[in-house]
């Protein structure tokens, strides 16, 4: 194993984020970005007030992206796709992976609803072709019709597609296409990008067995002391 390289206390390397820190107009820049990349028109339009920062983007562009992300989060996925649909036609046409992804949430929301019949009879229909033309979709399919094998499929070990953050998982995905065909600047928001680069400096710095006080829960923004 390498040697491991000391390097600053939890209290030394507070102080460095301190002579480092980031101006409250680039924090709100970034807070209004993710804002308004998620579509949260409410959210914007009251830290536009509170801060000055001025939206990217006209907020009543948010309009059709929340409806969207509404009807995905509360299962109408039919009414999603049909929104989606009126918006941009081509979109699902030229995105099948998106379009599988819808499908196989609302055959998640038939499963979750007991409609077991309807639910085998639309995987057959609308789900069997996709999955025999792509590995990846058939794993995914395969996922989703064995939530059907258990008495309390929330429960069970494909639990996970029934959550709240699987119907989040596929708006997410959603609002991201209709951003690149808008052609917006950016798909994400850019403090996920940030996000990313922590990671990715923290990995570089535990190849090179250096020992600093990592970042261990994001959310939180957590920092332990150097093992």
């Amino acid at each position: 194993m390498g040697e491991k390289h000391e390097i600053l206390t939890k209290e030394e390397w507070f102080k460095l984020l301190e002579d480092n820190d980031v101006g409250r107009g680039d924090m709100n820049k970034l807070i209004m970005n993710y804002l308004v990349t998620e579509g949260f028109k409410e959210a914007a339009e009251k830290f536009q007030q509170e801060s000055g920062v001025a939206p990217s983007v006209n907020l009543h562009s948010l309009d059709d992206r929340m409806r969207i992300r509404d009807a995905i989060m509360n299962g109408r996925i039919e009414e999603a796709t049909t929104l989606i649909n009126q918006l941009h036609p081509e979109l699902l046409d030229n995105d099948r992976y998106l379009y599988f992804h819808l499908q196989q949430l609302h055959l998640i929301e038939l499963i979750r609803n007991n409609q077991v019949e309807e639910a085998l009879s639309f995987a057959q229909n609308h789900l069997s072709e996709a999955g025999e033309e792509d590995q990846s979709v058939l794993a995914e399919l395969e996922r989703t019709i064995a939530l059907l094998a258990f008495e309390d499929p929330l429960s069970s070990p494909f639990g996970d597609l029934l959550s709240p953050s699987h119907r989040q998982k596929v708006a997410s995905e959603v609002n991201a296409a209709i951003l690149k065909m808008e052609h917006q600047e950016s798909t994400a928001p850019k403090i996920s990008t940030l996000l990313k680069l922590i990671l990715w400096a923290q990995e570089k710095l535990n190849k090179k067995n250096v020992r600093y006080p990592k970042m261990t829960v994001l959310s939180t923004a957590t920092i332990t002391d150097p093992k």
